[in-house]
């Protein structure tokens, strides 16, 4: 770390970074949490006194500089509180995500020497206890969340850790801060362990410096929108993309984060929030896409074809504003007209404040991004790894290609390999992996490091993901098909949820595919079927041809190597429950490929004469 770096922050750490925000903010809300149905808030000077009282508790609690704490635990004011507080005693944070079991958290505390862990509640400790004899290390679990623990595995809460009944006193806060003050840019912030869709998990070390430029440069991209308002935080903190971008970049800039109860109450704690902002993954997008587009199609043909027209001049604007850059004259008034009547009351639906959405993670489907953008909800699409913390381009209000991930942050410089792989160097990169040389030296070549993503990048210098290098698909026939642009596109259909495309090495594509189910009951219901349950219903002759049709009407627009052959089709979504999506809802493909394994390969199988068969489903679950 050069001395030339650290001055292009004001801060040279994270828990700096607040204490010197709780005197520049000390009353302006800093986290709101959902406490017996209301919204609790803690401000800026609030919220740095509660971290202080939890660095000075695991100091008692024999916390040594250096040491790995872990934190199990959903999206919530003690995560943040934990959080801060390690950092301030000099630990370092280790994220669990919530959804995972309890051998994948003993594989995480005892790779990265936790000896100190925070879980949420009672389900997460005992989580913990039932591999007790996994992770004979861990000396004390703290819990944000009063409940009697077993002896064998002690449980104290937060409070009590804090002391939250004695005021910090003057000593005890020159102390605190005199170790806060030793916080350097270079010393290790987090370990944060990929979720993976494949292989066993990889802590990624990201120092102080690294997630500090990356937040600041992203702050920067950003502009003209004010961060200052108030982002709704529903992704998982134990992820990168959400921890530097809707909690550090936010509070970074005097902004508040409110966390949402959970994933299922996003919308309902959006109309009470009413949020600014929002960081997300596709996945909300084709849900808020899908479900405007079911609204839609129940309306009168009139107004089906006003909405249409709106969306149509609204393209138009869109393309002329932001991404020409041009005066948009008549064509501004006439999408006022319509923003007033259409696009104004679909923004009310979310809270009515909502300015902007920073989307990563994976690839958003580039139809629903500019339909974003034409109700008034621009999406900044960007890129990013857990290596790189995470962002390493971002589109901006007036720097935006729409199917691009935008341009590179400062200081980021990008190549491709030979066979298109994306290459990266800079100030945010890891330090390398945990306990990990070997596969530290295997993810760069020459001082670059391996996305494993294949990417273009135009003569502007935007970039576009084509798809990871290991998902692409190589025909038996020799063609490379990257299935995540395909599965966006068939994702598009009003009666199709999800998607997954497998062919590797195999003469034709085939696919899983889950119904959107309110489609699929609302067709039931016109076509007067009778169905004992969705697995019934998936199996009916008149859905299966329903699908048939779609799937048809897919492969009309695409080359024949691209054409979907052959599908099943599923009675439920894939998830994470069901172990088929990471913790930010991507397909976790050699997972599916093994749980559906027989039904897949079924639909290679051919008829007497040796040719394909006809497309055909199957109402299967898993096997």
């Amino acid at each position: 770390m050069t001395n030339v770096e650290t001055k292009k922050l004001p801060y040279r750490s994270i828990p700096q970074m607040l204490q010197i925000n709780a005197e520049r903010y000390a009353d302006r809300p800093a986290i709101s949490y959902k406490r017996s149905g209301a919204y609790l808030t803690l401000n800026y000077q609030e919220f740095y006194t509660r971290m202080l009282m939890a660095a000075r508790g695991l100091r008692k609690a024999g916390m040594q500089p250096g040491d790995p704490v872990a934190i199990f635990s959903e999206n919530r004011a003690g995560w943040a509180i934990a959080d801060f507080g390690i950092q301030c005693a000099l630990g370092i944070t280790v994220p669990i995500y919530a959804t995972n079991t309890g051998a994948q958290a003993a594989y995480v505390i005892n790779h990265s020497g936790a000896k100190i862990v925070f879980v949420s509640d009672r389900v997460q400790y005992e989580k913990l206890l039932a591999v007790r004899d996994q992770i004979p290390d861990v000396e004390l679990v703290i819990s944000f969340e009063r409940f009697l623990g077993e002896r064998h595995l002690p449980v104290y809460t937060l409070y009590q850790l804090s002391e939250i009944s004695y005021p910090i006193q003057d000593k005890e806060k020159e102390q605190i801060e005199s170790d806060l003050a030793r916080v350097a840019s270079a010393d290790l912030l987090t370990i944060i362990y990929t979720s993976g869709t494949t292989g066993i998990p990889k802590g990624v070390m990201l120092t102080q410096y690294n997630v500090l430029i990356d937040a600041w440069y992203g702050l920067q991209r950003a502009g003209e929108i004010e961060m200052q308002g108030t982002f709704l935080s529903f992704l998982p903190l134990s992820h990168v993309l959400e921890r530097t971008a809707g909690y550090y970049a936010v509070l970074m800039s005097g902004g508040h984060v409110a966390f949402a109860e959970d994933v299922s109450t996003v919308v309902e704690n959006i109309a009470e929030i009413k949020p600014n902002a929002m960081v997300s993954v596709p996945r909300l997008f084709e849900k808020i896409y899908s479900r405007i587009y079911e609204n839609v199609h129940q309306m009168p043909p009139a107004k089906r074809q006003l909405f249409h027209k709106a969306v149509e001049t609204g393209r138009e604007y869109v393309y002329q504003k932001y991404v020409k850059r041009q005066p948009t004259g008549l064509l501004g008034l006439k999408y006022k007209f319509y923003d007033k009547l259409l696009f104004r009351k679909v923004r009310n639906r979310f809270g009515g404040q909502l300015k902007f959405f920073i989307s990563g993670g994976a690839p958003l489907d580039k139809t629903i991004n500019e339909f974003m953008w034409i109700i008034g909800i621009p999406v900044f699409e960007g890129y990013g790894l857990t290596e790189t913390s995470p962002a390493v381009t971002l589109n901006s209000l007036y720097e935006v290609r729409f199917g691009s991930v935008g341009k590179a942050l400062n200081e980021t410089e990008f190549k491709l390999a030979d066979d298109g792989e994306l290459l990266i160097k800079g100030p945010q990169m890891m330090r390398g992996y945990f306990k990990d040389e070997e596969a530290t030296k295997e993810a760069f070549v020459d001082g670059w490091f391996k996305t494993g993503d294949i990417a273009k990048i135009d003569e502007e210098g935007y970039v576009y993901i084509v798809d990871r290098k290991k998902e692409i698909i190589v025909s038996a026939g020799g063609k490379n098909i990257a299935p995540q642009p395909l599965e966006n596109l068939l994702k598009l259909d009003k009666y199709i949820s999800q998607v997954y495309l497998f062919g590797d090495r195999k003469p034709y594509l085939v696919a899983l595919l889950t119904p959107n189910l309110e489609r699929l009951i609302e067709f039931a219901k016109e076509k007067q079927i009778n169905y004992l349950g969705i697995d019934d219903l998936v199996a009916n002759p008149q859905v299966q041809q329903l699908y048939e049709e779609r799937v048809k009407q897919f492969n009309s627009e695409l080359p024949s190597y691209e054409t979907i052959k052959k599908f099943v089709l599923l009675p439920r979504e894939f998830s994470t429950d069901g172990g088929e999506l990471t913790p930010t809802l991507k397909l976790k493909r050699k997972v599916i490929y093994e749980m559906y394994k027989d039904r897949i390969e079924h639909l290679y199988l051919h008829n007497g004469n040796g040719q394909s068969a006809q497309p055909k489903t199957d109402h299967g679950g898993k096997k």
